[in-house]
């Protein structure tokens, strides 16, 4: 990173998941030479999914951090400038931007692509915080293997509760979902596939009361939300959350409009935030669709109106320029 302290570039991509890659890739074609952050999770969340069979280009499905990798190696290919840093802090006042990364460098940026993501929720009891990393996870890619012959739970009812519980049959001997509600919120697909698997069973109406264990998880008692009736699953050892996801925008409260939930608010049809030369795409302005193909079509929309924004003020610089020599 030192050798690009103080430099200035025309844009800095804070972020590096399918949007923040596909903005890389569309800036760096349009001889932008951008720089990507990739923050304190290189790839998104995609590096912590299975097999990804839904994006286009990819026939016989794709592991997710093997299409990040993909996305990396095209970008760079163009001449985006792809680095592992994390931005903590940006001066929007002066122009350019001032970016801080790493609490150790400084370096500048004419636009700025904010493609910081989200990441996952946790249930916020104490027991599980305690035992986070000793059977308490929210990635079933990356710990699903530790629990081979084992009873482990889900909790959620999305699109991404449905997948980690498949996955985890391919190593658990039983999977248990946890959800609140009657009735899953995921997709009619997704449902379909968990459901008709043998080793998968549902706890309807139901969430985790507390995650029992000393050092490791050595159980979990549920609580039925209709009856307040408790039961002790003694035999499971594995934990995993997926009930949603908090876009990881917290840098740029107060600064760029937001949602209560701390999504990025863009203008109608673009990619534009409240601040002028501040473009933001991907999961840390989409609360809807959420998928990696959406997100990477954002990430083009984002380079393109930073592209455009650019050009613009390329042109009124010579404009002004010309009149005063005028």
């Amino acid at each position: 990173m030192e050798d690009i302290a103080g430099k200035n570039f025309k844009v800095v991509i804070v972020g590096s998941g399918p949007a923040g890659l596909t903005a890389a890739l569309y800036a760096a074609r349009a001889d932008l030479a951008p720089l990507v952050l990739e923050g304190p999770e290189p790839g998104g969340q995609l590096t912590t999914t299975t097999d990804v069979e839904n994006f286009p280009g990819y026939p016989d499905g794709v592991m997710g951090p093997q299409m990040m990798e993909d996305f990396k190696k095209q970008a760079a290919r163009f001449g985006a400038d792809v680095r592992y840093g994390t931005v903590d802090k940006i001066d929007f006042d002066k122009r350019p931007f001032r970016l801080s990364v790493d609490e150790e460098h400084e370096i500048f940026a004419d636009a700025i692509i904010v493609s910081t993501g989200a990441s996952a929720k946790w249930l916020g009891i104490e027991s599980e915080q305690r035992l986070r990393g000793r059977g308490v996870t929210a990635c079933a890619t990356c710990d699903g293997a530790f629990f081979r012959n084992q009873h482990v739970i889900v909790i959620g009812g999305g699109d991404t509760a449905m997948e980690e519980a498949t996955f985890l049959t391919r190593f658990a001997s039983k999977v248990t979902i946890i959800h609140r509600r009657d009735e899953f919120r995921a997709s009619k697909t997704m449902q379909k596939r968990a459901l008709s698997n043998p080793k998968i069973n549902v706890m309807w109406d139901s969430g985790v009361d507390e995650v029992l264990g000393d050092q490791v998880v050595d159980g979990v008692r549920i609580k039925n939300l209709k009856t307040g009736e408790k039961t002790v699953l003694s035999d499971v050892t594995g934990v995993f959350l997926a009930i949603g996801h908090k876009p990881n925008t917290d840098l740029f409260k107060g600064v760029l409009d937001m949602d209560e939930t701390g999504y990025i608010l863009t203008q109608p049809k673009s990619s534009k935030t409240n601040m002028e030369g501040v473009f933001a795409c991907g999961d840390a302005q989409d609360s809807h669709y959420r998928q990696a193909i959406t997100a990477a079509g954002s990430g083009c929309m984002a380079a393109m109106d930073a592209e455009k924004w650019l050009e613009d003020k390329a042109e009124e610089a010579t404009a002004a320029k010309t009149e005063s020599v005028a």
